[in-house]
């Protein structure tokens, strides 16, 4: 049934590559296998993938199965989706006694995995390869062991995590500290926020990175409107406090029947998001303390949200859908064709599902393709810094795909500078030199080649300012050219 389920949600929700944050792993990944590549701007990715052996293991597992990168990040994608499923299996089975609704809260879950997390940006899993997929499935183990008070496992989980995502494993173990606290270590007026007080004071030592941004620095900040809450959207507000009250609900439906874990969990959960929300006001609103930003308070909502959507499955499973198939049909069809449509929304110019080898529709996909088959390693690229906003793009990173060196861009690269201000100004000069991208003519590409060491250039087909210059490839969308 898992298996079943996991194969069901990739068909929903589809499945990606070199998409968003792959843009920043997946050269990684690649430079591990051929370390000839990015010879110019490994730079920009490279900080954020040191700390954690994410791109090690995958490169690893590639070179081990003699298999391409794009085999091994499916399988890789498909143990996650199925890992994350089970560990949710888990967690439904301590909250819930009958079958039904533990396997109702598992399908929610996979009928939601590209559902968004309020305003922050993320999924309960992605559908392409992050590694916050395996990160989630340690810390849903370590959550388990921690409800089974079987403390001695929980540390080898969060160890685990950590090579693979610093910041998730920092709010799951967070989330776990919300857990353990006993109930009655407080007078019963001051139970209802003992959680809040504890969370304020393990926040407190992220205070101590402070430290002024640049200019430069502040430039790529103010790129990531989801980083300040005073800039989310009223409906990204609702996505705070839905949950908190139908949170409280569901805790007193489980004291209402009898289902002591249930009830315990959505409170403790409950008093998390309070907490989270509460710090993210904190870190992200006063301009004093904009430099703490990146470390993005409200994520610490994505556990939050993956065990709420659990916690509603397993309750209407309980009390509404039963063993009806019917029922079951009339819940999980409209949500699974719901959640198809927006990403077929998101990604309307591309594959829903990009198979290793398939050869893409997406005709700048297609230009990536030709660009790597056709161009020498040590080439260095000029694109528009905001290309992956172009409908046409679908969010697909030139330098994961192409595998070129490429100057930096205003889009991905920037979340890459938030958490290393040493390359800011890198960043903003390359960037800046690209201003008005649109109406660069050849003396423009000749400056970027005196100026950055630019021999080669991605241009849309629309743009005029080609003349001049040797263009030996273009299709409907875009034209690559070299500039000597």
């Amino acid at each position: 049934m898992l298996l079943v389920l996991t194969l069901a949600a990739v068909l929903v929700h589809g499945y990606h590559v070199g998409i968003e944050d792959q843009g920043i792993y997946l050269p990684a990944i690649k430079q591990h296998l051929q370390p000839a590549l990015y010879p110019h701007d490994s730079e920009m990715f490279l900080p954020q993938t040191r700390p954690t052996l994410f791109d090690e293991a995958v490169a690893y597992s590639s070179r081990f199965m003699h298999l391409s990168v794009e085999t091994t990040m499916l399988l890789w994608q498909l143990a996650s989706i199925y890992l994350v499923l089970w560990g949710c299996l888990r967690v439904a089975r301590r909250c819930f006694v009958t079958t039904e609704a533990q396997w109702a809260s598992v399908a929610m879950v996979a009928a939601l995995l590209t559902i968004g997390v309020a305003g922050t940006g993320l999924y309960l899993v992605d559908e392409y390869l992050h590694p916050r997929a395996p990160t989630t499935v340690l810390l849903l183990l370590m959550l388990v062991d921690v409800l089974d008070r079987k403390l001695w496992r929980a540390p080898l989980w969060v160890a685990l995590a950590a090579l693979f995502h610093i910041q998730m494993t920092f709010y799951g173990v967070l989330l776990a500290v919300f857990l353990l606290f006993p109930e009655n270590w407080l007078p019963p007026k001051m139970r209802s926020t003992h959680s809040g007080i504890v969370g304020a004071l393990l926040g407190l030592p992220l205070f101590t990175l402070f430290q002024k941004g640049s200019d430069a620095w502040l430039e790529a900040a103010r790129t990531r409107s989801i980083h300040y809450l005073l800039r989310w959207e009223w409906y990204e507000w609702l996505g705070i406090f839905g949950p908190m009250v139908l949170l409280w609900w569901y805790a007193r439906i489980g004291h209402r029947h009898n289902l002591a874990r249930l009830a315990f969990l959505a409170r403790r959960l409950m008093l998390f998001a309070i907490f989270i929300f509460i710090a993210g006001c904190i870190i992200t609103i006063p301009p004093a303390l904009e430099r703490l930003t990146p470390y993005q308070p409200m994520r610490g909502l994505h556990l939050v949200y993956l065990l709420f959507v659990l916690l509603s499955g397993g309750l209407l499973g309980q009390f509404v859908l039963r063993r009806s198939v019917v029922r079951w049909v009339a819940l999980l069809v409209p949500l699974s064709l719901a959640m198809f449509y927006a990403q077929r929304q998101l990604y309307s110019a591309s594959n829903h599902i990009e198979l290793p080898g398939e050869a893409p529709r997406n005709p700048w996909l297609q230009a990536y393709d030709w660009v790597r088959q056709s161009t020498p390693v040590g080439a260095y690229f000029a694109i528009d810094p905001d290309y992956m906003n172009a409908p046409e793009v679908d969010q697909h990173g030139f330098r994961a795909l192409a595998e070129r060196s490429v100057m930096a861009d205003y889009i991905k690269d920037s979340g890459v500078v938030l958490l290393f201000p040493a390359i800011a100004d890198r960043w903003r000069n390359e960037v800046r030199a690209r201003k008005n991208w649109k109406d660069f003519r050849r003396p423009d590409f000749e400056k970027l080649h005196r100026d950055f060491g630019v021999d080669w250039v991605l241009l849309s087909a629309s743009q005029p300012g080609a003349g001049g210059l040797v263009c030996p490839y273009a299709n409907q969308a875009v034209q690559v050219c070299r500039v000597e």
